[in-house]
């Protein structure tokens, strides 16, 4: 089984994807079906052994065997966890983790003018975009930062937007009034509220809302109006039901694209779980083509 993970400044996703029998021709099929994935605060100060037996817990809750992940690939845009991390995986696993980072052959040429820069979550996010919904496509992860990330006909990564938020708005609100209380982030039923949460929850659903459709008017007119856009992250659901423009929205998309940069990044047609590429590029790897839509 195939062990990933994407570790957020709030929460850390994880995933376990089992791979497929060997078919009539012997070929050993890539990692496609999801049999358990959870959602965990990411807490910087856990110890090794802490996060060993919290992924231990989570693994005995849905009986899946420890010893059956045989690979381990890790998106994080919190440096201080890594070290915990790859210990984690090599101390309760036996696993060496591959992290996505310059290096990693993802299938992806970048555009930025500093391609390190990049967080690895908009990369992961951006192949398995392109790879699920073909180019121009557009993704609007909703984190603890909204990322707006836009992938060209070709497959390249173009770049994108980066604004704070909605869990960031409403936290400053609450914490720059003396007396506005914290309420939970929702649709309210109408616009006018009658009440001061009614008020607060339309101002920050239709207010977020009204941001995003204006950062994706904007791209849709530089793109094309044919670009596909996905919405993935904690609030995706939610916001996704009321955008103009959002077309499809996909919880497990990060997860998906760790996924497929492993199997690029091993030599899966041996059946070597771990063998990682040893002439990875960085992340200029010219782009495959997409799967048709």
């Amino acid at each position: 089984m195939l062990l990933v993970l994407d570790v957020g400044n709030t929460n850390t996703v994880l995933g376990v994807f089992a791979k497929a029998a060997r078919d009539g021709g012997g070929e050993l099929q890539h990692h496609e079906s999801l049999v358990a994935n959870w959602r965990v605060a990411t807490i910087a100060t856990q110890t090794v052994d802490e996060y060993g037996v919290l992924f231990r817990n989570l693994f005995a809750m849905d009986k899946i065997e420890v010893k059956s992940v045989r690979g381990i690939i890790i998106s994080s845009v919190v440096p201080p966890v890594d070290s915990t991390l790859r210990q984690v995986c090599e101390r309760y696993f036996n696993t060496k983790p591959l992290f996505i980072e310059p290096g990693v052959k993802t299938g992806m040429p970048v555009l930025y003018e500093n391609p390190a820069e990049v967080g690895a979550d908009r990369i992961v996010n951006s192949v398995a975009a392109f790879e699920k919904f073909g180019g121009p496509c557009i993704v609007v992860d909703f984190g603890t930062a909204t990322t707006f990330d836009c992938v060209s006909a070709k497959g390249e990564y173009q770049g994108g937007v980066i604004s704070p938020g909605i869990g960031i708005s409403a936290d400053a609100l609450f914490e720059k009034t003396a007396r506005l209380p914290r309420v939970a982030i929702r649709k309210p039923a109408r616009v006018i509220g009658s009440t001061t949460v009614g008020s607060l929850q339309s101002g920050l659903y239709y207010g977020y809302l009204g941001l995003v459709d204006g950062i994706l008017e904007r791209l849709l007119g530089e793109m094309g109006q044919e670009t596909t856009v996905v919405a993935t992250g904690g609030l995706a659901s939610l916001m996704g039901k009321g955008s103009k423009y959002i077309k499809h929205v996909d919880d497990l998309l990060t997860l998906d694209g760790l996924r497929l940069i492993w199997e690029r990044n091993t030599d899966t047609k041996s059946g070597l779980e771990g063998a990682f590429a040893e002439d990875s590029p960085a992340w200029t790897t010219p782009g495959r083509k997409p799967r048709p839509r």
